[in-house]
């Protein structure tokens, strides 16, 4: 891939535009020296490196808005940056262009139990609103296996999701609005804490536009109850055939899991070297199957989907006493020492293979 060839005349103009720059943010807010800027050289897909002319840490939405009107005026190229955790390329910066980093945007604003929402500036972790709102018993649905690190406001720039946006939707679907700043130093908002508003879905154009509309300075976001009981099912197979047979089996039957994930051998192999999740190694194909909700509901979609697994050729089949997503720490997660605790098998040694019923999972 080929960067865009670099105005050298901007980039002969760097001192200069970073003096200007200091008059509308704090000085050691502007960073010029190379090797502080190369923590910046690129995001996650780390296969792409090239150091930003500059870049630019605001603190207030009236700095981002300053910033960006300069810029206009100057004819310079603005990348925002979250905090870089994404693996699309989503924050690649140029050589004749500023970073716009929104780190210093981290704090959460207002919490609205009533109305099941939360107002948090961009630099917030998509794990932090969980934990802002963990102890009313309430979480922020999308959780990308970087939700550790990676803020909203990336989140709403790629439209991220993660295992539960099967059920729950991605981050489309659980942003009610933003305050967002044009590369004119416009500030609109979008949304808010109501239902859809009429006309376009500007809301909907901005979310997943990677920052190229406009710079995302709030979020309102929807928070939701945690389930009361949440267990997952593990299902091995024959093939990778039959695998995919057995999800279309499930959505077919009306069933929404809170997350499922499919994982052929090798993938099996290299993630139980490295968590120690106690993924079974003599099966062709893996199904992570998670059910949530009340308890009566998830202990009666378990057996469904015990009878599906069977139906569609499963050699084995454990189901976990409680906790959510215990066998997804293969996402994203660190080594463990050991195998994660709180799961029982099912008998499997007279579960017998049938012939696959529907079709492969594309």
């Amino acid at each position: 891939m080929l960067m865009p060839a670099p105005d050298a005349a901007i980039i002969a103009r760097r001192d200069e535009i970073a003096a200007q720059l200091r008059r509308i943010v704090a000085a050691d807010a502007v960073i010029l020296p190379e090797d502080e800027r190369r923590a910046y050289e690129s995001d996650a897909l780390t296969a792409y490196r090239q150091l930003p002319l500059l870049v630019v840490l605001p603190s207030t939405t009236a700095e981002v808005a300053a910033v960006l009107r300069f810029c206009k005026s100057a004819g310079i190229k603005v990348v925002p940056r979250g905090a870089g955790t994404s693996l699309s390329g989503g924050a690649l910066p140029l050589a004749d262009g500023i970073i716009l980093g929104m780190g210093k945007f981290n704090k959460v604003l207002d919490i609205d139990y009533d109305n099941r929402c939360a107002v948090v500036q961009p630099g917030v972790t998509n794990l932090g609103i969980s934990q802002a709102v963990a102890a009313k018993g309430f979480y922020y649905a999308p959780d990308p296996s970087s939700q550790i690190a990676c803020t909203i406001g990336g989140n709403v720039a790629e439209n991220s999701g993660g295992v539960h946006c099967l059920k729950y939707g991605l981050t489309t679907n659980n942003v009610l609005g933003i305050e967002m700043v044009l590369m004119s130093g416009e500030v609109l908002r979008l949304g808010g804490k109501h239902l859809d508003a009429e006309g376009y879905d500007l809301l909907g154009v901005m979310i997943g536009s990677e920052g190229l509309l406009g710079v995302v300075t709030e979020v309102t976001v929807r928070i939701l109850p945690k389930p009361t009981t949440a267990r997952a099912v593990l299902i091995g197979f024959p093939s990778n055939e039959s695998a995919g047979a057995c999800v279309a089996a499930i959505i077919a039957a009306g069933i929404i899991p809170g997350g499922m994930e499919m994982m052929d051998k090798p993938a099996i192999h290299a993630v139980e070297a490295f968590v120690h999740a106690g993924y079974p190694l003599d099966v062709e194909a893996l199904l992570i199957v998670e059910l949530d909700g009340p308890k009566a509901e998830v202990d009666h979609l378990i057996a469904r989907v015990e009878s599906i697994a069977r139906e569609n050729a499963a050699v084995s089949v454990r189901v976990s006493n409680s906790g959510r997503s215990a066998w997804f720490s293969g996402r994203g997660a660190k080594p463990r020492s050991r195998p994660l605790a709180g799961s029982r098998p099912i008998t499997t040694a007279s579960i017998r293979p049938s012939r696959a019923n529907g079709c492969p999972m594309c």
